[in-house]
């Protein structure tokens, strides 16, 4: 019986670590996640939420966008899309529209004898909050 009760408490943290990641734009690190969830699961930890969170990028769950100030974001929008990272805040935002052709990318893909499974886009730079501190 406490087997099945370790294992129930384990699926619903895991799955209030992706309703977390996948309920916010904010691209958030494990740690925003564990700050997020320890106060509904207090006996939560940091290792099992970097863990879970390795597992769902593994599955393809989740996305990472990279490591963004040292510390590796992620996406729970899997759809393809851009993503803006403010090299001064390290804020990362979802870019709408379309910035690579990807019949033109996989054309040269072919050309070059390579198989593309994905492609992500990152445009870098400073975003509008930081401008307008600037100003």
């Amino acid at each position: 019986m406490e087997t099945t009760e370790k294992k129930h408490n384990y699926s619903r943290k895991r799955e209030a670590i992706l309703r977390a990641v996948r309920s916010t734009t904010c691209h958030p690190t494990a740690e925003w996640v564990y700050r997020t969830l320890k106060p509904e699961y207090p006996d939560l930890s940091f290792g099992t939420v970097y863990r879970n969170l390795l597992q769902f990028k593994t599955e393809g769950t989740i996305v990472s966008v990279g490591t963004v100030n040292g510390q590796e974001r992620y996406d729970g929008n899997i759809k393809p899309h851009t993503h803006f990272i403010c090299s001064r805040c390290g804020a990362v935002l979802d870019v709408p529209g379309d910035f690579l052709n990807s019949r033109a990318a996989g054309e040269t893909a072919a050309k070059m004898g390579l198989t593309v499974t994905s492609c992500e886009v990152f445009l870098r730079g400073i975003c509008d909050k930081c401008c307008q501190k600037d100003g």
